[in-house]
């Protein structure tokens, strides 16, 4: 069984294709979204999704959220005694979504689709595999999240010749690319984007006029009242979808503040952020030579294009009303779902074939000719250019810079600055060449890159014709199958708590956080049935326990509704 997933900053979820089409796979607790949050207890027990929200809230020093922006890097989180990175995080969420839905399902999963942001770098991407096969999963394809956003949109059965814009702004990343169909085909013409701008951006704009609005410095606040700011600028931020209108209500050492903000208001201070979204826009339509009149349509996807004041910067810009009609939560995963369908060749699907481009230069560094004889080191040598309609292959000729000069190195780069030292280093090759006089001897540089992020790399020396050759699969080696299964061992200590007893975990959790929140007769209330769920728990009676769960349950929510 192959399964889609959408790995988001905020929120991950699954998808499985069916004879109706795709569909999204509910979680253990029966939602569609798992937040994509993890947390160790004290006993060094891991929790995923909502349970390890209310520990973010209640033991913020024990949890880690918002991982996904530092994929691919040597960034280490601690979390109690324990210390992972970013893609062994995200392999925790990647194990959830994988037993539920195999709970779901009825039946093994072992290979999925993830998706990625169209702009993560070639390691990001290779971060985000290997966290897949961290989690027991076989990931053959990954997949950008507009190009997956597109396939569920059904863009590729539109008339032909059409151009489509997918907008992707999610809790912590921004794409926009640029698509066209041509008969069957439906291409990648360009993409763009922002890796460290989100939703959660927008959240933090609430809380910066909140702590200015209040006179109150954040800097003085410990980690676990910030977050209970943040979680309040959460709410206060999805409330303006309904209303024009939202209050924060927090509690600071004892005080309660409550703080009203107009729509109006909010727009203005998010200026700077909707500013840098246009940014990105404007140079996907410069790189794919498309004019913003000529877009013929535009797709909303992620959570954050949920907000007012985005939906209303995109209608402003491209002068349309943009296509809302898949759930922006969903669309990714439902898109992945959709191309495992396409890789199983399932009937119901049309045959489509997709291409991509490549989301960032890939080049050498060189040496420049001055004035005088004189050569400076450092430039960067673009051989395939970003947005370069991928699998590609092109070739560059360099030649000598010294007299007898014996070797040519040949520094494999990614990026976009013209000085080498400003971009990614995926790796190095070296060649030795005759003796000659400068310029004299040359090589032929030719890379190779597919749509799985795979980079070969051939060196031809002209004169004599022997090559050397490598492939690059990232800033960092790929793990083997016998690493990973290492690694897996190492890990497997800390297992998801079973499902079983996770909705009893999460209640108490959310029990306790309400308790801090309330005062006078609503905590002495509470306090009493939460004990009374607790003598529930202490019998191991199903029944009662069930029972217990849902008056306390219901209990919580008439609480949070009064607050």
């Amino acid at each position: 069984m192959i399964i889609g997933i959408d790995l988001g900053t905020t929120n991950s979820l699954a998808a499985y294709f069916t004879e109706e089409g795709p569909k999204i796979i509910p979680n253990r607790l029966g939602k569609n979204l798992t937040p994509s949050i993890v947390s160790v207890d004290e006993q060094g027990q891991i929790y995923v999704g909502e349970t390890a929200r209310e520990l973010l809230v209640l033991e913020p020093m024990n949890s880690a959220s918002v991982f996904k922006r530092n994929m691919g890097s040597d960034k280490k989180y601690q979390l109690g005694m324990k210390t992972f990175t970013a893609e062994e995080l995200s392999s925790f969420v990647l194990r959830s979504l994988k037993e539920d839905a195999e709970a779901f399902l009825g039946e093994p999963v072992t290979e999925a689709i993830i998706s990625v942001p169209a702009y993560f770098n070639d390691a990001r991407r290779k971060a985000t595999k290997r966290a897949g096969e961290l989690a027991g999963l076989k990931v053959e394809r990954i997949i950008s999240e507009p190009t997956a956003a597109a396939i569920a949109y059904g863009l590729y059965q539109k008339n032909k010749n059409t151009k489509f814009l997918v907008f992707d702004l999610g809790g912590g990343t921004f794409d926009v690319s640029i698509l066209e169909l041509f008969h069957t085909i439906l291409e990648v013409r360009a993409v763009a984007g922002d890796n460290f701008l989100g939703g959660e951006d927008f959240t933090e704009v609430l809380e910066q006029m909140f702590f200015t609005a209040k006179e109150i410095n954040k800097d003085e606040l410990d980690q676990k009242t910030r977050n209970s700011i943040r979680q309040q600028a959460e709410k206060c931020k999805i409330a303006f979808s309904q209303q024009r209108t939202s209050t924060m209500s927090c509690n600071i050492n004892g005080v309660s503040y409550d703080y009203e903000i107009e729509i109006s208001e909010y727009e203005e201070a998010c200026q700077l952020l909707l500013e840098r979204i246009r940014q990105p826009i404007k140079r996907s339509l410069a790189d794919a030579n498309i004019k913003l009149s000529e877009i013929d349509m535009v797709v909303l996807v992620g959570g954050a294009t949920k907000l007012p004041i985005v939906r209303k910067f995109v209608g402003k810009l491209f002068k349309k009303l943009p296509d809302t009609s898949v759930n922006p939560d969903e669309v990714v995963a439902l898109g992945a779902a959709i191309q495992g369908a396409m890789k199983e060749r399932k009937e119901a699907i049309k045959e489509v074939i997709l291409t991509d481009v490549c989301p960032f230069t890939l080049g050498t560094e060189v040496v420049v000719e001055r004035e005088g004889n004189r050569f400076e080191e450092g430039h960067f040598c673009p051989i395939i250019e970003r947005n370069t309609v991928i699998p590609a292959s092109r070739t560059e000729r360099l030649y000598t810079v010294r007299d007898n000069q014996t070797k040519i190195r040949v520094n494999i780069l990614q990026g976009e600055s013209r000085f080498a030292v400003n971009n990614l280093p995926l790796g190095e090759l070296q060649i030795d060449v005759p003796k000659a006089p400068a310029g004299q001897e040359a090589v032929d540089v030719t890379y190779t890159y597919d749509m799985n992020s795979i980079l070969e790399v051939e060196v031809t020396v002209i004169s004599t014709g022997k090559k050397v050759r490598r492939i690059i699969k990232g800033q960092n080696s790929d793990m083997t199958e016998e690493e990973i299964e290492k690694r897996m061992e190492e890990l497997s200590y800390l297992k998801i708590h079973p499902r079983d007893q996770e909705e009893n975990k999460l209640l108490l959790l959310r029990g306790e956080r309400l308790y801090e929140e309330s005062v006078g007769r609503a905590r002495i209330q509470l306090e009493h049935e939460i004990r009374k769920f607790e003598d529930a728990l202490s019998t191991r009676e199903k029944s009662r326990i069930t029972g217990a769960r849902r008056e306390l349950k219901d209990f919580l929510d008439e609480l949070e509704e009064l607050n």
